[in-house]
């Protein structure tokens, strides 16, 4: 990064914030600008200071971390917490990340580690600044999305297909959306960012050599010819499509920021950019979702993915993404299962756009044989429900873009 990472360290332990000021003191892309003895006192300094990174001890005599956190996230976007516990329980982590937690690390982190999660904070944090610079100097860009860092740069879209429980059939979708989406009008780009064990090339029978690291390898130098070259093209519908990397090891080599820059130049090039997303909120898939134009969140009808799907809304509510962003769809329905959508919906206060039945008899052989029912079976109940989640898409993305 051109830019040092402002740190701000907070912590009641007067010997954890030296010990922690002295360690990043000999990494030459981090500063430390302050310090805080307390959760008022950080609230307090990251507004007069604005630090990219504070680091927030949990458990403070006056205002607890987590409290802390929250009311920073609430009055600044740009500074990304890392929040430092000696509690490694999951019920701490799930609350910090939903009062707006960057990051969750047990006390004492491995020095390694802790530098790691600042990097990738700060990185955020010189994102979020550069793209508030951007949409403030755009009337355009603010009249269209003020959240959005793409919006007003083209007519491109970007649609991320999510569910915060694998499973879910998150391919299945974005593969069959992008190939009813794509026309010579309407040029779509699906792009596999299940980085680690992505399967979009398999549901369409393609191994194509290149893979997301030809591109984003030259993040900062792409043009038309150098995408078309690396690219697949899917013959049966005239779609694009982004491989995800050959080998699971290989998906640490794709960075966020290299991620957005991507997506920014196909988004300028196509009508419409689908993401296949992971379901844990890794750097990339944290990206994808900063910078959607709509989300597909998709549930199933088991307690564990509504459940997650709450704690996503939750998330969602708390880092002021509109609501109006997200389309809720129901994939894999079974009358059978009492679960209805309409319940749902209601008891997540999220309406269900969408529903796709269950139809193992039509969606297994399509992906066995990696032909989208999309392109051969357009008659069957799942396909008529991919193609009314296609007009809903495009509504509610001309309904946010005014």
């Amino acid at each position: 990064m051109a830019d040092k990472v402002r740190v701000l360290i907070v912590d009641d332990v007067s010997e954890t914030r030296e010990n922690v000021r002295k360690l990043l003191q000999f990494e030459t892309d981090i500063e430390v600008v302050g310090t805080a003895r307390s959760g008022k006192e950080a609230v307090q300094l990251t507004f007069d200071i604005k630090p990219d990174v504070v680091l927030m001890d949990i458990n403070m005599p006056d205002m607890d971390g987590i409290t802390a956190t929250e009311a920073i996230r609430q009055r600044d976007q740009v500074a990304q917490i890392v929040i430092l516990s000696v509690q490694g329980d999951p019920n701490y982590m799930r609350r910090a990340m939903l009062a707006g937690a960057r990051d969750f690390l047990t006390k004492p982190p491995m020095a390694d580690e802790l530098i790691s999660a600042i990097r990738r904070a700060g990185q955020m944090a010189h994102s979020t600044r550069a793209k508030n610079v951007q949409v403030e100097a755009s009337p355009v860009a603010s009249a269209i999305n003020p959240k959005a860092s793409f919006s007003g740069l083209s007519d491109g879209k970007v649609i991320v297909v999510y569910s915060p429980k694998g499973g879910a059939g998150t391919t299945t979708l974005a593969v069959n959306l992008s190939v009813t989406l794509h026309n010579d009008e309407t040029r779509v780009i699906l792009i596999d960012a299940k980085l680690q064990y992505g399967d979009v090339a398999v549901f369409l029978n393609e191994q194509g050599k290149n893979t997301i690291l030809d591109l984003t390898s030259r993040a900062d130098e792409l043009d038309a010819e150098v995408v078309e070259s690396v690219v697949i093209k899917h013959a049966a519908s005239g779609m694009r499509v982004l491989a995800a990397p050959a080998r699971p090891e290989q998906a640490e080599q794709v960075s966020s920021d290299q991620f957005v820059k991507l997506v920014k130049y196909l988004r300028q090039n196509y009508a419409y950019v689908v993401i296949d997303t992971s379901s844990a909120l890794e750097d990339v898939t944290l990206a994808a979702l900063d910078n959607a134009d709509i989300v597909i969140l998709v549930v199933t009808q088991d307690i564990p993915a509504i459940k997650n799907c709450r704690l996503f809304l939750d998330l969602m509510d708390t880092i002021g993404t509109p609501r109006e962003r997200i389309c809720f769809v129901m994939n894999k329905y079974d009358k059978r299962i009492s679960i209805t959508p309409e319940k749902v919906g209601d008891n997540l206060k999220q309406l269900v756009v969408g529903v796709i039945p269950l139809d193992e008899r039509v969606v297994i052989p399509s992906v066995n044989r990696g032909v989208p029912f999309m392109i051969d079976n357009k008659s069957q109940p799942s396909s008529k429900a991919i193609f009314s989640l296609a007009e809903v898409v495009r509504k509610q993305i001309e309904k946010t873009a005014q």
